[in-house]
Formats: C-alpha cells, structure tokens, sequence
C-alpha cells in the first residue's frame, strides 16, 4: 500500500496525492476568491447549524455514555497491547503531551472572554449581569470544556490503540472500520475515511493556529505595542510554523515531549499568579460550587439543542465547541493512542476523561472566576474589553491583579504559553497527518511532516484572510460533518470487536 520509491517514498499515494490536492485547493479558493470564499464558509456553517446540528449534539453526548460504559464493563481490563507491555511514557509526560494536544490554545484564548460572555447574556437567565449569571457562566464553560471534548477524544484514540496494539493493524482510522466494511476498508471506502480524516485534522489544528495567531498578536499590542492587524498575524503564523516544523522533524520522544511538559510547568506558574493575585477564596468556591452545579445540569445539557429557538447561541458556542473537538478527534485521538501503547483500557479512558478535565475545571475557575469576581464587583472596564476584542480580556484581567512590572511578565509568559501550544498542536497534527498518509508508520518521512507542517500553516492563514473568527468557527463546524458519521462507525467496529474477542459469559 506504501510507495517503495519516489516523492512519495513510504505513504499510501492514493491519499497522499487526493488529500494534498484537496488542501491545496482550498488554500488558492482563499486567496484568490477571497469574499467568495467568506461568503461559502458561513452559509456552509449556517446550512449545518440548521439542519444537522442535532447530530453533533447526539454524537458527542453518545461519546461520553459510551466511554463511561467501557470504562466500567468487563472489557476495561484489557491492555493495550501485549499482556505483559508497559508504558512507554510515564504519568507525567503521558499527560502533559495528551493535555497540551486536546486543549492548549483554546483555553488560553477563551478562559475569560467566555465565562464574561455568558455572564452578560445566555439562554439560561432572564438578566445578564447577576451573581446567577455568574453561576451559569461557569456552568456552560465547564460543560463546553469539560467531560464532552475528553470524551470524543478518548473514544477515538481507543479505537486506534485497540486496532493498532491489540490487534495489529496499522495505526489509521481505516483499521477501526474493519469489523463493520472487511478487506473493504483496505480499498477505496478506507482511502476515503482517511482523507476526511486528514481533511478534518488540518482544518482543526488549523483553527486552533488562527486563535492562536490571534492572541499573540493581542499580546504583542500589549507589551510593545505591536498593532493587531491580519499582516502581522500572517508573519506570527509564519515564524511559529518555522519553529513547529523544527520540532515535529525532531519527533515524539525528543521535541513534542520536552515543549509539553515545559507547556505544563508555564501553565502551573501562570495559575499560581492568578490564584494568588486574584480573590483566592471566591475562586476555590467557585470551582466547588462550579463542578457541583455542572454534573447537576450535565445531562439536560447534554441534550440541549434549542429545538424551540433561533439556535443563534447554540450555533456561536455549542455547535461550534462540539464541531472543533470533532475535527479534531482524529488528530488527537491518534496523537494520545501514541503515547499510550501498554496502558489497560480501563486506565487509557479513566486518564484520558478524568484527569485532563479536572485540570481544565481549576484553569477556567481561576481565570474565568478571577474576571467575573471583578465584573461582579463593578469592574465594567472587563466586560467593556470582552465585548470590544475577546483576544484583550486575558490581558485586561492580569493588568488589573498587577498593573505594574509583574504583571508585564505574566502576561508575557501567557504570550509565551500561546505561543508554545501553537507548536505543540502544530506538531501533533503534523505527526497524526503524516501516521495516516504512511497507513500507520509511528516514524513517517521527514520530508513529508515538513510539508503538512507548512500546509496546516497556509491553511490557518488562508482561514484568516477569508474571514478571521467567523471563517475559523465556520471551519471547524464544516470539517467535523464527515467526522460525526465517522466516530459513528468506529464506536460500532470498537463494539462488535471487543465482543468478538470477550464474549458475554452465558446465563
């Protein structure tokens, strides 16, 4: 199935050449037809918002029962691999490399500009503005950052760990559609799924780069007073992209290791400032009472589609949440399976769903608890900065606990963060694309991570350029439709295999 010889030495040729074609497309549609490629981008997302956005609810909600389920059935004992296989990466590292690839960026970009937002309006309160639109404001935070994306994401890296290290198939979403399609999958129907993989991969790191490029560029403005324009975030994504490149030829062990747990160490010395600077007690309250009211609400939220609406909100925040952890499943779900071989299934999801989202939920009550205390106590200048640019609320929110030289550094340090992360999710995605294109090859060529490193880059510049946040949430919620019937199909094949091999015992 690899080419012995040539350019595309060692990938499948078939999905290396219509995949690249593919990207390579979009890329000149969006320079060339710039407004037209705007225009396509939000009535693509408007037609999925309308008619199929219930699916995106029912999959992921779907996701997690499912992950519960197999977390505590008969089948959790299993390892992943061989009977005797160990780890290869210890606690610390397995979970700073899965942490820094699920989440990263995104939780740097909205940690306080969403619980602010919700804060001012939802659909859950009459009145924004309240001590119980604070309360809600955490909730839906910690929902759409929660147990949801970490479920997605270790369903999927299950079936890639199990099909790979059980059974010894390579290690491609193709493999996990084996029990349902047969030698099929080894055809064009896999050829297929793993293009929309790589597709919806791309178009995922590719948002998580834009938001990144964004922030940057937002911090840049604030300590040197480096104006935001979409010039300067081109050269941002440009210069970081040269940088990810660097590392992804480095590989897994070396490079993607050592900027994750560096990731990690930063993300722990920015929480303590904010912690200590910030109302420490009403934080501490605030998760307690947060991740209490979240698993009150969880399951209605679960299944919450605006049926009786115009789905405006759900179609800025959930549907696009739910539409960004999709398109980024593959990715991530292949990246995590990785760095998993050796662990049972029981301790792959458990360290997966749980441990990811507990940090997630301490992250967003001190950020997100830090700006709604203010906004609470009167501060409108906050909500004022959310509501002109979301990129400046982080900033706004650590020039208030320290207006001074301290505060220069932190915020320097939560550029520096972004930007790190911005690598990290780079070099993953260039490491999970180039897995497929090889049908499982844990070392692909390096010629060809140099080149999706590069392409994931132009596309979150074509994103950009084509239309900026809306063009990037537009994106995501595009790329992960394939994705939705995809996961589908891969929790099925998961299914119907782990039954084959542990029947249910007779009665």
């Amino acid at each position: 199935m690899r080419a012995k010889s040539g350019l595309l030495k060692g990938l499948n040729p078939t999905v290396a050449i219509l995949a690249k074609a593919l990207v390579l497309s979009f890329v000149l549609f969006g320079v060339l037809e710039t407004d037209l490629a705007s225009e396509a981008f939000e009535a693509l997302r408007e037609a999925i918002v309308a008619t199929v956005g219930w699916l995106y609810v029912l999959v992921v909600a779907g996701a997690l029962i499912l992950v519960l389920f197999l977390m505590a059935s008969r089948y959790g004992s299993l390892r992943l691999g061989k009977p005797d296989e160990r780890p290869a990466f210890g606690l610390w590292s397995w979970f700073s490399m899965l942490f820094a690839a699920g989440m990263g960026i995104g939780l740097v970009f909205w940690a306080v500009a969403e619980p602010v937002m919700h804060f001012v309006s939802n659909p859950f309160v009459a009145a924004g503005g309240t001590p119980k639109a604070a309360e809600v404001a955490i909730r839906l935070t910690f929902f759409h950052w929660g147990l949801h994306p970490w479920a997605v994401y270790a369903l999927v890296g299950l079936c890639f760990a199990y099909f790979s290290f059980r059974r010894g198939l390579p290690l491609t979403v193709r493999s996990s559609l084996e029990p349902i399609f047969g030698a099929r999958v080894w055809g064009p129907v896999g050829h297929a799924v793993d293009i929309l993989a790589i597709f919806a991969t791309t178009f995922g790191v590719a948002t998580s780069l834009g938001l990144g490029a964004v922030q940057i560029n937002a911090g840049l403005e604030h300590l040197f007073g480096w104006r935001v324009s979409v010039g300067h975030q081109l050269v941002i994504i440009a210069a970081i992209t040269a940088v990810a490149v660097t590392s992804v030829v480095s590989g897994l062990e070396r490079g993607i290791r050592i900027l994750s747990e560096a990731n990690l160490w930063m993300s722990i010395v920015f929480l303590a400032f904010v912690a200590s600077f910030g109302p420490t007690e009403y934080l501490i309250e605030t998760l307690v009472q947060g991740v209490g009211d979240y698993l009150q609400n969880i399951v209605g939220l679960s299944f919450w589609t605006d049926a009786n609406a115009n789905r405006g909100w759900q179609a800025a925040w959930t549907t696009f949440y739910w539409g960004w952890w999709l398109s980024w499943a593959p990715f991530v779900g292949l990246f995590i399976a990785r760095i998993s071989r050796g662990r049972t299934i029981r301790e792959f999801l458990a360290g997966v769903l749980l441990a990811p989202t507990l940090v997630t939920f301490v992250w967003l009550a001190v950020l997100g608890g830090t700006a709604l205390h203010l906004a609470l106590g009167g501060d409108d200048s906050l909500v004022a900065e959310v509501n002109t640019d979301v990129t400046l609320s982080l900033y706004a929110t650590i020039e208030t606990l320290d207006p001074g030289v301290l505060g220069k550094v932190v915020a320097g340090l939560a550029t520096l963060l972004v930007a790190t992360y911005f690598v990290t999710s780079s070099d993953s995605g260039t490491l999970v694309v180039n897995t497929i294109l090889s049908v499982g090859e844990l070392r692909p060529p390096v010629l060809h991570r140099v080149i999706w490193g590069v392409s994931e880059g132009a596309v979150a510049a074509t994103l950009l350029v084509a239309g900026g946040l809306s063009a990037l949430q537009s994106a995501a919620i595009s790329a992960a439709l394939p994705i939705a019937v995809i996961l589908v199909l891969m929790a099925v094949g998961l299914l119907k295999s782990l039954a084959r091999e542990m029947p249910a015992p007779r009665i």
